[in-house]
């Protein structure tokens, strides 16, 4: 049984990303389009679970799915869509995971969706820290059930996700 723990930001996790991101470039190549650091963390300063977030922008799912052993050669299990259309999850680290892929067609609405949530919550630090109180707070609660700690803080992250998606909108329309 995993444990939810989530700890304070540790300043090593950016450089952890950037391995992992070097490691997965040259495995996957041209299938790639870009690669993304998401999930709490990419935001400085936030608590999170110890699991770097990596998401992947590729050409084509069909394409990618023909480096699943690749995948596997890296340490990654092979998840399939996992509950989500258009993406493939892969996981590393058995129950002391260490790292997700989550990977989408290039351009897909669930890759805005991600981006706009990681630099809205770096744009609005009070909306960070009310988010790290709220995860530090469950998991306490929620210290074995995983279903239920992403259930306590989904009303929080809708809302937020709806904000950050108009504020990212207006942003990118600007620049």
């Amino acid at each position: 049984m995993r444990r939810i723990d989530v700890v304070d930001y540790r300043p090593e996790w950016p450089n952890e990303y950037r391995h992992e991101e070097g490691r997965l470039t040259s495995t996957l190549g041209e299938c790639l389009v870009a690669v993304h650091h998401i999930g709490s963390t990419s935001v400085p300063g936030l608590a999170a679970k110890p699991v770097i977030d990596i998401l992947l922008e590729v050409r084509d799912l069909e394409e990618l799915d023909t480096y699943d052993s690749a995948m596997a050669r890296l340490g990654y299990e092979v998840m399939g869509e996992f509950g989500i259309e258009r993406r493939r999850f892969y996981r590393k680290g058995g129950d002391q995971r260490t790292h997700h892929v989550h990977a989408f067609p290039a351009g897909d609405e669930h890759v805005t969706r991600h981006l706009a949530f990681r630099d809205y919550l770096i744009a609005h630090p009070e909306v960070a820290d009310e988010y790290d109180r709220l995860k530090r707070k469950i998991a306490d609660e929620y210290r074995t059930d995983s279903d239920g700690y992403c259930g306590a803080k989904n009303d929080f992250v809708v809302h937020h996700e709806y904000l950050a998606l108009a504020w990212f909108s207006n942003r990118t329309h600007t620049l």
